[in-house]
C-alpha cells in the first residue's frame, strides 16, 4: 500500500487531504480500461439489441444473458481467483459497475447477482459454503438473490417475522415466512434469506436453494420501470434448511444485512453514473439533430444550460465515487495486514465508509433522476415516446431513490453515522465545533480574494465545513436527545455535508489533473468545479438558514445567521458563461467524454 493519507469515514468534515492522496478516473490503468471495454462490448452485443424483449418481460431471456455474462467472466470481477473470480480491487469493481449501469434492467439483475446475491456468502460464509456456492455463482452456473424485505419490514429490517426453528434432530432449521420485492426471484437458484432463529430478537442469515421443498415463488410483479428485472414475493412453508447453511454466526444477520447494504449503496452510485453518462450522450445527440425555428436546438441557451448541468453533476458524482473507492481498497489492505480473513477484510473495508456510501447513494440517485428528466425534456414530445431510450431510462431511474434503503433513510444516516463515528473517537468533530462556538462573536471567514483558483475554492469549502460543525453543535445543543426526531433539520445538515464531500472530491480531482496533464488541459474542468461550488454555497446558506431558524433562540439565531452569511460567501462568478463553455464542449464532442 502507498503512503497516501487516508481519512476515516466522515473525517473529511474536520480534515483534508492533498490531491496526491486521491485516486481519479484519469489514472485508470490499461487492464482496468480493458475490463470496462469488455463490459461495454457485452452491453452492445447482448443487452441493447434485446431491450424490448427483456422488458416484455422475458425472464428466461434475462436468465440466458446473465449466464452468458458469467461465462465471459464478468460475474467474477469482485471475487478471488480461488473461487473462479478475477480478484480485482474495489476501484475496478466500481468501474465495471459504472459501465454495466448503462444496461437498464439488465444492470439491476446483474448487479443484484454479483453484489447482494453473491457477496454475503463470499464475505461472511465459511470455506465450505464458498466452495459449494461462490465458485458456481462466479461463473453464472448458479444465479443469486437477496431476501431481506418483508411486507411489514422495509426500512426497519429487524422487524422481520420470518422464523427458523431448529429441528428435533438438530440437522435443519425449519423456515416459515415470506419476503417481498425480491430481485431475481423468478430465476435465482440461491437465496440469502434473513430470519430469526427461535425467539431471537435479531436476524440470522441463511443460504436457501430455490429448489428446496416449501419454497414458493409468486409470479413477477408488474412495475413502473426495470421491467426486465424479475421481482417477486417468496414464501417459505416449512422449508428444511441444513444447519450448515447458516451464514456466519447465529444473530449476525443484521450485521450482514447492514454491511451488504453499505456495499450496495456505493455500487449503486457507480451504476447510476454509467446510466447518467448514457443519458447525456442521448441528450446531446438529439439536440444536435433536432431543429426548431430552422436552427438546431443545441444552439439555444436554455438547452445549453440543461446540457451543462447534466455534465457538472455527473462529473461531480464520478469524482467522489473513485475517491472513496481507493480509500476502501486501502482500508481492505490494512484489514488483511491485521490478519483478517479476506472476505471479512473486504466487507469491513467497505462498511467502514458508511457515511460516504450514504452520500453516494443519495447524491447519485438524485443526479440520475435529474439528468434523465432533463434528457426527456430536451427530447420534447419524442422523449415521452417508447421509441427513444430516454423514455425507458426515465422509468428505470426512479427505483434508485428507493433501492438500498430509501434516500430519506440514507440522508439521516449521513449525519447520524458521522456523529457516531466522532463520538467513538475516530475524529474530533465536537471539540472543533466547540472552539468555533466560543469564537462565534469574532468569527471570520477564510478570505478567498487574492488566492489562486484551488486555494480560493478550498477556502470556500473550509468555511462551509466550519458552518456544518456550527450547525451540528447548535442542533445537538438545541434539541438534545430529541434531535433524532428532527428529521427536517437533519436533512438540512445532510444536504450541506453531501455537497461538501462531492465538491471537495471534484476540486482535488481537478488539481491532480493539473499535476498530471498541465494547466492547459483543465480550463473547462475548473469551470465545472467552480459552478458546482458556486451553487453548493448558495444551497448551504439556505439549508443553514432553515436549520438555524428551527433550533436556535432569537439571540443565538442572529449570531448564527450572520456567521452563515460569512461562511457561505463566494466571489462573483459568471455561471451562465461557464455553463455555455461546458455545453459547447459537449455539443462539439456529441457524446459525454469528460
Amino acid at each position: 500500500m502507498s503512503n497516501r493519507k487516508v481519512l476515516k469515514s466522515g473525517e473529511f468534515l474536520v480534515d483534508e487531504v492533498n490531491p496526491s492522496d486521491v485516486f481519479i478516473p484519469e489514472e485508470f490503468n490499461e487492464e482496468q480500461r480493458m475490463i470496462a471495454q469488455t463490459c461495454r462490448d457485452f452491453l452492445e452485443a447482448e443487452v441493447y439489441p434485446n431491450l424490448d424483449n427483456l422488458d416484455s418481460p422475458d425472464i428466461q431471456l434475462m436468465k440466458s444473458i446473465l449466464k452468458k455474462s458469467g461465462e465471459m467472466g464478468l460475474m467474477g470481477i469482485a471475487l478471488p481467483e480461488e473461487y473462479n473470480g478475477f480478484g480485482q480491487n474495489f476501484v475496478t469493481q466500481m468501474l465495471a459497475a459504472e459501465v454495466i449501469g448503462a444496461g437498464y434492467s439488465f444492470s439491476v439483475a446483474f448487479m443484484c447477482h454479483c453484489g447482494i446475491g453473491t457477496l454475503p456468502i463470499m464475505y461472511y460464509g465459511n470455506e465450505d459454503q464458498r466452495q459449494r456456492y461462490v465458485t458456481k455463482l462466479a461463473t453464472g452456473e448458479l444465479l443469486g438473490a437477496y431476501c431481506l424485505t418483508e411486507p411489514g419490514a422495509g426500512s426497519d429490517a429487524n422487524a422481520g417475522k420470518t422464523q427458523a426453528v431448529l429441528s428435533e434432530d438438530g440437522k435443519h432449521y425449519i423456515m416459515n415466512g415470506s419476503k417481498m420485492w425480491i430481485t431475481n426471484a423468478g430465476f435465482a437458484d440461491v437465496q440469502t434469506v434473513f430470519a430469526k432463529i427461535d425467539k431471537d430478537r435479531v436476524l440470522s442469515a441463511f443460504i436457501v436453494e430455490s429448489k428446496f421443498p416449501g419454497v414458493v415463488i409468486n409470479p413477477d410483479e408488474k412495475k413502473m420501470g426495470i421491467k426486465g428485472s424479475s421481482t417477486a414475493q417468496i414464501f417459505y412453508n416449512d422449508v428444511k434448511v441444513p444447519v450448515e447453511n447458516l451464514i456466519g454466526n447465529r444473530g449476525e444477520g443484521f450485521r450482514v444485512a447492514l454491511s451488504i447494504l453499505h456495499m450496495g449503496r456505493i455500487k449503486l452510485g457507480g451504476n447510476v453514473l454509467g446510466a447518467s453518462k448514457k443519458a447525456i450522450t442521448d441528450s446531446v445527440k438529439y439536440a444536435n439533430e433536432r431543429k426548431q425555428f430552422s436552427v438546431l436546438i443545441s444552439t439555444f441557451g436554455a438547452i445549453k444550460h440543461k446540457l451543462a448541468e447534466q455534465v457538472i453533476l455527473t462529473f461531480a458524482l464520478e469524482s467522489a465515487i473513485y475517491r472513496v473507492s481507493k480509500d476502501i481498497d486501502d482500508q481492505i489492505e490494512l484489514n488483511k495486514a491485521s490478519g483478517m480473513d479476506k472476505g471479512r477484510a473486504s466487507i469491513e473495508g467497505i462498511s467502514h465508509y458508511a457515511v460516504e456510501a450514504a452520500i453516494l447513494k443519495v447524491f447519485g440517485s438524485e443526479v440520475l433522476d435529474f439528468v434523465i428528466d432533463e434528457a426527456v425534456q430536451i427530447h420534447g414530445g419524442m422523449g415521452y415516446s417508447a421509441e427513444v431510450a430516454v423514455e425507458r431510462g426515465y422509468r428505470d431511474s426512479r427505483i434508485n431513490r428507493i433501492f438500498e434503503g430509501t434516500n430519506e433513510i440514507n440522508r439521516l444516516l449521513v449525519v447520524d453515522t458521522a456523529m457516531k463515528r466522532a463520538m467513538k473517537g475516530d475524529f474530533d468533530l465536537f471539540g472543533k465545533a466547540e472552539n468555533l462556538i466560543r469564537q462565534l462573536d469574532q468569527l471570520q471567514a477564510e478570505q478567498a480574494a487574492g488566492l489562486d483558483f484551488f486555494q480560493e475554492k478550498m477556502a470556500v469549502l473550509r468555511n462551509i465545513k466550519n458552518l456544518s460543525l456550527l450547525l451540528i453543535h447548535g442542533a445537538s445543543a438545541g434539541f438534545g436527545k430529541t434531535m433524532v426526531t428532527e428529521q427536517e433539520v437533519l436533512n438540512n445538515l445532510s444536504d450541506i455535508i453531501m455537497d461538501l464531500y462531492i465538491a471537495e472530491s471534484m476540486l482535488l480531482r481537478v488539481e491532480k489533473m493539473k499535476q498530471i496533464k498541465g494547466e492547459e488541459a483543465i480550463h473547462l474542468y475548473r469551470e465545472i468545479t467552480a459552478t458546482f461550488i458556486y451553487d453548493a454555497a448558495s444551497r448551504a446558506r439556505k439549508s443553514a438558514m432553515d436549520a438555524i431558524n428551527a433550533f436556535a433562540t432569537p439571540e443565538e439565531s442572529e449570531k448564527l445567521l450572520k456567521a452563515s452569511d460569512k461562511l457561505t460567501y463566494v466571489l462573483p462568478f459568471n455561471a451562465k458563461e461557464a455553463r455555455r463553455k461546458i455545453a459547447a464542449r459537449l455539443i462539439e464532442d456529441n457524446a459525454y467524454k469528460f
